[in-house]
């Protein structure tokens, strides 16, 4: 058994883990699925998932999107046994989400892997098209039912404070076919900024409501790695 600490993308909503959560305490797990306050600044995200994981020991954490810029900062906080970043931003010292964009060549590769796939970005849909294209319809539907948490533009304003990567166990981990982050975007930002390669799984963006057995399968070996350390 494990302990599985999920960090949410822009929005913040723990939700967005429900089908994942629900297969890690199945298997046995500890699982803590976090909601970021709506409005919040970096700071104060870091502060509310340190006290989520409260007393415990040895979590994993789990980031997605956005998240990425959390979970080392709660890293150097709390007893971690690892990260995943998982279609995650990968943050360099220095520099803020709203910087992140132009310093990867985000539209650029983003532009680049439309081409690729045939699609033209300009009658997109970023939501449906981008996030959602391969999530089921019924998950979809249940997750545009809910009100959205919003975000802050503080959150992506403020500089990524710490001067190297925690010496934290990383693994990043990307959907292939990712449309928001394209998974070649996510192989130079990742050897550039960590010295990792990454580690690639099918499915889009949003992972853990696509396909959250695989998600939860490559977790779980995860954990089992570590552990046989």
């Amino acid at each position: 058994m494990g302990t599985f600490v999920l960090i949410p993308g822009a929005g913040g909503d723990g939700w967005y883990w429900h089908l994942v959560e629900a297969e890690l305490r199945r298997r046995g797990n500890d699982v803590v699925a976090v909601t970021l306050p709506a409005g919040a600044d970096l700071p104060r995200y870091v502060d509310v998932v340190v006290d989520a994981i409260g007393e415990r020991t040895d979590a994993i954490l789990v980031a997605q999107s956005f998240g990425g810029f959390t979970a080392p900062l709660v890293a150097v906080r709390t007893d971690v046994a690892m990260i995943v970043m998982l279609n995650a931003m990968i943050p360099k010292p220095g520099e803020s989400a709203d910087q992140w964009w132009g310093a990867t060549g985000f539209d650029e590769a983003r532009t680049e892997q439309a081409r690729r796939d045939g699609r033209d970005l300009e009658t997109e849909d970023l939501v449906a098209d981008a996030f959602f294209h391969d999530v089921p319809p019924e998950v979809t539907r249940e997750a545009m039912s809910r009100e959205s948490l919003g975000e802050s533009d503080a959150a992506f304003a403020l500089p990524f404070p710490l001067d190297s990567w925690p010496e934290v166990p990383t693994r990043v981990l990307q959907g292939v076919d990712d449309r928001f982050i394209p998974i070649e975007l996510q192989r130079r930002v990742a050897e550039e900024r960590l010295g990792l390669r990454v580690d690639a799984m099918p499915g889009g963006h949003l992972l853990a409501l696509s396909r959250p057995v695989e998600l939860v399968n490559r977790l779980e070996a995860y954990r089992a790695d570590y552990y046989a350390l």
